[in-house]
């Protein structure tokens, strides 16, 4: 027996409206067209789905079994109809994010609470497993956006400015190095650094100034929270490179200051790294607007 989709909107129409007539009606087609494709449907069957000469017409043992099938199947076949609907329009799709920026969680969570209510059918997820291995993830449509600061040259990858920042030198007021103007890597050398607990690959202290200048600080701390980061730093425990924006948005009445990095100054670029093939979608469009509205609202403190 071959059942298609049109046996079950068939079945469910009639015993729905009770009669071929009616029936017929709502499905669009004739009366005689609905009674051959019924007969369609037995003779395959072999059994009879109706119990003929009754008002309303009634569906037969068989018949119910047809139905509950109706019932059960047509429902999931129409909201995956509206799903692509949703897909085909831009309306609906999957948001996974990747992020290589450990402080950028702080910041991404109001961007995407803006998101949800303007996108609800879209799926909205954080990978942050992947956060080593985020680019790649991206090529093979793991996830479908990576926020960075270290863009490449990646064929089918298009990597989008969001903001420019500044790391910055933190430490507590009675730390002599308080005094000093600027930091230069040196003057790591006698210090405990407090980092998040990532590759050193990924912090821009290591990647733009200590790496370079082939200085390792006295000892490396990890550890997970920004407030605590700036605890340890306002408590003498330590030092810090934080982006500027981080210690402007979760700013204690700690006794600690900022000094820049070189007199030069570093700057640094986060991006929103996405597949080419996704160009134009609306919703990864809108939510890098965001990410650039909710930038210049915490860089305006």
């Amino acid at each position: 027996m071959h059942i298609e989709f049109r046996h079950l909107r068939t079945i469910k129409a009639i015993h729905d409206t009770g009669g071929l007539s009616h029936a017929a009606d709502l499905l669009g087609i004739t009366q005689s067209a609905l009674s051959h494709q019924v007969k369609g449907i037995e003779d395959q069957a072999g059994v009879e789905l109706f119990v003929r000469r009754t008002k309303p017409l009634r569906l037969s043992a068989a018949g119910m079994k047809l139905l509950a099938a109706a019932e059960a199947i047509l429902p999931q076949v129409a909201a995956l109809e509206a799903e692509f609907d949703g897909l085909v329009a831009g309306r609906a799709g999957r948001l996974h994010i990747a992020i290589e920026c450990h402080a950028c969680f702080e910041w991404l969570m109001p961007v995407l609470d803006t998101f949800r209510k303007s996108w609800p059918e879209v799926d909205v997820d954080i990978r942050p497993g992947l956060a080593f291995d985020a680019l790649p993830a991206l090529r093979r449509e793991e996830v479908d956006l990576v926020i960075s600061s270290d863009p490449e040259v990646i064929d089918g990858i298009a990597f989008t400015p969001i903001f420019d920042y500044e790391p910055v030198f933190v430490a507590a007021a009675v730390n002599p190095l308080a005094q000093k103007a600027v930091i230069e890597a040196v003057d790591f050398a006698d210090q405990t650094l407090i980092t998040y607990p990532v590759d050193r690959r990924r912090l821009d202290v290591f990647t733009e100034l200590l790496t370079p200048a082939r200085v390792e600080p006295l000892a490396l701390r990890q550890v997970e929270l920004t407030a605590m980061i700036l605890l340890l730093v306002a408590s003498n425990r330590g030092v810090a490179v934080l982006p500027d924006w981080v210690v402007r948005q979760v700013r204690y009445n700690a006794d600690y200051v900022t000094r820049p990095l070189t007199a030069q100054g570093i700057t640094r670029t986060l991006y929103a790294a996405t597949r080419t093939q996704d160009a134009g979608m609306p919703y990864l469009d809108h939510v890098t607007r965001l990410a650039r509205q909710e930038a210049v609202r915490m860089q305006r403190g």
